[in-house]
């Protein structure tokens, strides 16, 4: 299996999306974990869907 390139990783307050490839956190912190975003990031990478999923990733809370 390839290595992924973003992951969520658990930070201080929530979850945040980490860039393997340019060793950089992307995006904000999220409260609960933003798989589907991650998974978007890793596969088709449709820019529209991202922004949805970013969207809704920021106004869900716990």
């Amino acid at each position: 299996m390839a290595r992924r390139r973003y992951v969520a990783r658990g930070v201080p307050g929530g979850y945040r999306v980490w860039d393997n490839k340019a060793c950089r956190w992307w995006g904000d912190v999220y409260e609960l974990c933003p798989d589907e975003l991650v998974a978007e990031l890793n596969n088709s990478h449709r820019p529209d869907r991202i922004t949805e999923l970013t969207r809704q990733a920021r106004a869900r809370k716990r």
